[in-house]
């Protein structure tokens, strides 16, 4: 298939690589996912190992490096899917551990129909409209200086020791607390609170994502926890009984902030989700409509009758065919669940519809954003809430088997939206180094397929070593899987009552005033903008999350203030500080993974701690947390190299 005047593509030693960095990172980023609540795009990182695996060979070239890429980012994006969605069935009571073939069934149902969903997007997003996808972007300049991958790879495993060792540290031997918080009330009940993480992976998500996003994650969380827990604990405490008997009780002014937070707060977050996917939509209907067209008037055409290779999709009828043949065993897999063939049906149609839609909309708002902050926790949010009220309509407010299967709906989808938002921004990498779109999607495939035989057992480590969700007894500080809590939340809030409806109203007319701004900027040609999801997502997010992220945006833009100052573009640097940023949650990420396996073979959660006389609390924390931040500056701004 390969012109003369193309290089080859998928060679044996790529496709190898690929597999094995997909399983690698969809690890790390289910441990990143559960424990923050976002994942990073992992294809600059594994641009640059590939660089330096494939040099060693005696023939590689640029788009081998490519479609190394391709595979390993639809790993990490899977992981995203899966992490938001299917946790919620076990803090749900709907299951107890992680079944290998359910969660093989939904998330590789789930994550082949992302690639197909988004093959007759490619021309209209990255050929027609040029957006930006920020990230593919980045990618195809790290694979075009692969001439000196070196010095790439030296800043990515420096920086992924320094996490690794951090991470032991904080969590395995326990020398310092993960946050450093601090809360009180002022006059009757009113509560002020103060926290960061002291987490290196949060910071690097801060500077990847930059100052603009940041600072709208921070702001959404400053809503919640600067504005409505203190209005909320001042004049409306006395209407949750609960939280009334907690403050009688002299509960810490920490522990009732968290309590208001979680039972009432964070629904803001889920009105201004929904409200951002649906502007999402709205935003898209004209480029989604473009897609369509442009992808059937190539298959009335012929399919493939592009001569130039860059120019290549799989054919429109296979892609039919196989949403087909994939639809078929999801039909099989929610009769199942709910063993009655009409709400089977309403369960695949919402399914196709949503998944088809919402995967346009991640898509989309990858080319905006980026696929870091693709917003597949807002469309999740979204398809499960109408899911759960079609679903009450048919099966009756006590149906015990209705938030499952709501989540159930939600879980295909969002793997299906995360993997699409990734497979455009692959495309557009590809794009610009003069790749054959057929064989990245072919890869995206093969990436998805590898890397979804690993996450059952990963997501059961995780589960057996640290908990998730809910603390208990035998895991007292559990992973917080923030978006699996929030979507079995919403689910059973819809089908048990007791879902604050106040509170996602107030959110939604937040999203829509948020909206409004994002407008008027917009139309003043103003380089801040204000994406609804990325402000709610940090009114949904604890504050000492959004904090962090807030600093590491911080580091970001003063380094690329220094680069203005000495009137320089600072590429070269700001990209090393990217790979700092990633190696530090690679290296945090796997030694999370790596710690679990002798938590569950001891069944101590505490198997690594030091005594307490050797035990420091947050005040050690920050001092690394600094020093690691001056660390990433000085990379980022090229004062260290």
């Amino acid at each position: 298939m390969n012109s003369p005047s193309v290089p080859p593509q998928l060679t044996v030693k790529a496709i190898m690589l690929g597999l094995i960095l997909s399983v690698v990172l969809a690890g790390a980023n289910a441990y990143l996912g559960l424990f923050a609540g976002m994942t990073v795009s992992a294809s600059i990182p594994a641009a640059v190992i590939s660089m330096a695996v494939l040099r060693m060979f005696k023939h590689s070239n640029i788009l081998e490096n490519n479609i190394v890429q391709t595979a390993a980012s639809a790993g990490e994006s899977l992981a995203a899917g899966v992490i938001f969605t299917l946790p919620a069935l076990i803090l749900l009571g709907y299951w107890d551990v992680f079944h290998y073939w359910w969660v093989t069934a939904i998330a590789g149902l789930g994550g082949l129909l992302g690639v197909l969903f988004t093959i007759p997007l490619r021309r209209s997003l990255i050929v027609e409209q040029q957006l930006a996808f920020p990230e593919g972007k980045a990618t195809a300049e790290v694979l075009k200086v692969g001439q000196d991958p070196a010095s790439g790879v030296k800043y990515l495993a420096m920086a992924a020791l320094a996490g690794a060792f951090i991470k032991f540290c904080a969590t395995g031997l326990k020398l310092w607390t993960g946050t450093a918080q601090a809360a009180r009330y002022f006059g009757q009940g009113t509560i002020g609170y103060l926290g960061i993480n002291l987490s290196p992976a949060l910071i690097s998500v801060g500077f990847i994502v930059g100052l603009n996003i940041a600072v709208l994650v921070f702001a959404g969380g400053a809503i919640s926890w600067y504005f409505a827990i203190p209005v909320f604990s001042t004049f409306f405490l006395d209407s949750s009984p609960d939280l009334a008997a907690m403050l009688a009780s002299g509960t810490s002014a920490e522990d009732l902030a968290g309590a208001i937070w979680s039972q009432q707060v964070r629904y803001l977050g889920v009105g201004a989700m929904v409200v951002g996917g649906v502007w999402a939509l709205i935003s898209m209907r004209g480029s989604l409509m473009d897609g369509v067209k442009s992808g059937m008037a190539q298959y009335r055409a012929g399919a493939n009758e592009a001569t130039v290779h860059t120019d290549m999709d799989i054919p429109m009828n296979y892609v039919l065919i196989g949403i087909a043949a994939f639809v078929i065993p999801i039909f099989i897999l929610y009769q199942n669940i709910v063993e009655n063939f009409g709400i089977s049906i309403s369960m695949t149609l919402i399914m196709v519809v949503a998944g088809f839609l919402f995967s346009s909309v991640a898509a989309f708002m990858a080319g905006i954003v980026g696929s870091s902050n693709n917003p597949i926790s807002g469309i999740t949010i979204a398809t499960i809430l109408f899911a759960s009220l079609v679903l009450v309509l048919m099966m009756g407010p006590d149906a015990s088997l209705g938030p499952p299967a709501a989540i159930m709906i939600g879980g295909v989808v969002c793997c299906a939206a995360a993997i699409a938002g990734d497979n455009l921004q692959d495309l557009k990498a590809g794009y610009i180094v003069g790749a054959t779109p057929w064989k990245q999607q072919i890869m995206q495939g093969v990436g998805v397929v590898s890397s979804v035989l690993v996450m059952a057992p990963i997501l059961t480590l995780l589960l057996q070593a640290y908990g998730i969700g809910v603390p208990t007894a035998e895991h007292p500080d559990p992973l917080a899987a923030p978006q699996a809590t929030l979507m079995a939340s919403v689910a059973q809030g819809v089908f048990q009552g007791g879902l604050p409806w106040a509170m996602v109203v107030i959110g939604g007319a937040i999203g829509i005033l948020i909206i409004m701004g994002d407008e008027i900027l917009k139309s003043r040609g103003s380089s801040f903008r204000m994406p609804v999801l990325a402000v709610a997502v940090g009114i949904y997010l604890p504050l000492e999350l959004s904090s962090a992220i807030f600093v590491g945006g911080l580091i970001a833009h003063f380094a690329q203030k220094v680069h203005a100052k000495r009137g320089e573009d600072g590429e070269k640097s700001m990209r090393h500080g990217m790979l700092f940023a990633a190696g530090l949650i690679t290296g945090e990420a796997l030694v999370g993974i790596f710690m679990a396996i002798p938590i569950v073979q001891s069944g101590d959660a505490d198997v690594f701690a030091l005594r307490e006389s050797l035990q420091f609390g947050g005040g050690a924390g920050l001092i690394i947390i600094a020093l690691v931040s001056v660390w990433m500056y000085r990379v980022a701004s090229g004062k260290q190299s």
